[in-house]
């Protein structure tokens, strides 16, 4: 099955990009009610992944014995942009938990935005692991491992007990099974997963609808992810991010990861949307979300406006002029 192309790029009155792509929107019933293109492909999750990454540590006690902060505790879930307040996060987050900045398997990283990145430069700072935009996730990982009297050296290996752990919840949120998942590495070093995307939509459905899951411990662990992502949504991203811009809006859970996936669930109408722009672009989440959301009749209008001042449908130059458009085919 070829998949149908989701948005059309304009310039000058003529095509000059084309995305293809997969859409799944499911509801409570893990019915789909919207679909694009063959929703059985599997897909990484990427960074989509985080919140479910997340489920160990928030299945202990780590929270409350190292007396961490709501925004603290979101930096677990976060692909942080190395602003000023991403950085002192992890740096008391590292620091509660006693944990050395060595450990990060990660590539050291300069700050991702312009502004931090370009005082890091003015400062002659060298790049550091815990500026890396998964940092938060993998102490995160060292987190639960050092909890658990695991090894902490190996943490990123597929077979680590913690790595084990967390392909079982993918397994169990996504109900999908554990042979049938597709595995892999993500740019951080950590293992990644890839499932259908019905089934990544099942996953985040559950963020919304914690009952579908069964077990208590887990169902709370998905609450208080939920209420740390709506809590601190600049944490989780930052500012003109889509992630911010949606998490701003405590009726929805969201989170994106690379390479064009993006996941997302609303609480009162419990439903949960699943995408893959195949092209990989990141471009055109905001104005394909927010059609989405069109569709779906949101009612929250505000939420809509966020996704479209990140980026519009019309396409500006650098001096702001408006020289094409952006079309979204649903």
């Amino acid at each position: 099955m070829i998949n149908p192309v989701v948005v059309e790029e304009y310039r000058g009155g003529k095509v000059e990009n084309v995305h293809q792509g997969i859409i799944c929107v499911i509801n409570d019933q893990k019915e789909v009610i919207y679909e694009k293109g063959n929703i059985e492909s599997y897909v990484y999750y990427r960074s989509a992944m985080k919140p479910i990454q997340a489920l160990p540590v928030f299945m202990t006690d780590i929270i409350e014995k190292h007396q961490l902060t709501q925004q603290e505790a979101a930096l677990f879930t976060a692909s942080q942009r190395g602003e000023q307040y991403h950085q002192e996060a992890l740096e008391s987050l590292m620091n509660k938990l006693g944990l050395s900045e060595e450990l990060l398997v990660c590539g050291a990283s300069y700050p991702l935005n312009d502004e931090p990145k370009k005082q890091y430069f003015w400062d002659r700072k060298p790049q550091r692991k815990l500026l890396h935009n998964c940092a938060g996730k993998h102490l995160g990982f060292l987190a639960y491992a050092q909890e658990k009297g695991h090894e902490l050296g190996n943490y990123d290996d597929p077979e680590h007990l913690l790595q084990k752990e967390i392909l079982r919840q993918v397994a169990n949120l996504s109900e999908t099974p554990i042979d049938n998942i597709n595995r892999g590495m993500d740019g951080c070093g950590a293992p990644v997963y890839g499932v259908p995307l019905k089934n990544m939509a099942i996953s985040y459905l559950k963020f919304v609808a914690p009952e579908l899951i069964g077990d208590p411990q887990t169902e709370q662990a998905v609450i208080q992810i939920g209420e740390v992502m709506n809590a601190h949504p600049e944490i989780v991203a930052s500012h003109n991010f889509i992630c911010t811009a949606l998490l701003e809006d405590p009726n929805i859970i969201a989170k994106g990861g690379a390479q064009g996936v993006y996941c997302l669930a609303l609480k009162k109408e419990r439903m949960s949307i699943a995408l893959k722009v195949l092209s990989g672009s990141e471009l055109v989440w905001p104005v394909l979300v927010a059609e989405i959301l069109k569709k779906l009749n949101y009612s929250n209008q505000e939420t809509i406006d966020r996704l479209l001042a990140i980026r519009s449908s019309a396409i500006l130059n650098d001096s702001g002029i408006p020289i094409g458009e952006t079309k979204v085919l649903l």
